[in-house]
């Protein structure tokens, strides 16, 4: 096996693996995540978090990661205006900082550095 196949593969794993869930009391639901985001996630991520934008960084981090049980996405990127103005931002950032600590990704801590 090159070593391009073994990157993949172990990246494909990642991606396709199981799911983490966590519950949010005050929202009443369960958010399921992934481990994992492609480069170009984590690339729009940093981009906004160095731009100053840390709040967006957040909401975006949500809105990629957040799946329904079955995989599906739980949100649009429509949603980000609701959620930058109509969502208590304690929680949002609590779920994110808690999505991040379960996987080592990017943080709030990671946006705040930059």
């Amino acid at each position: 096996m090159n070593p391009l196949d073994k990157m993949t593969g172990h990246f494909r794993n990642k991606i396709s693996g199981e799911m983490a869930k966590i519950h949010i009391k005050e929202w009443e639901m369960d958010i399921y995540y992934k481990s994992a985001n492609t480069l170009a996630e984590q690339g729009k991520l940093i981009e906004l978090a160095q731009q100053g934008k840390t709040v967006e960084a957040l909401v975006e981090t949500l809105i990629m990661k957040a799946r329904n049980e079955d995989g599906t996405k739980m949100f649009k990127s429509i949603d980000k205006v609701v959620m930058m103005n109509e969502v208590d931002p304690n929680i949002l950032i609590n779920v994110v900082s808690e999505m991040g600590a379960a996987n080592d990704e990017f943080t709030v801590e990671t946006a705040e550095k930059n």
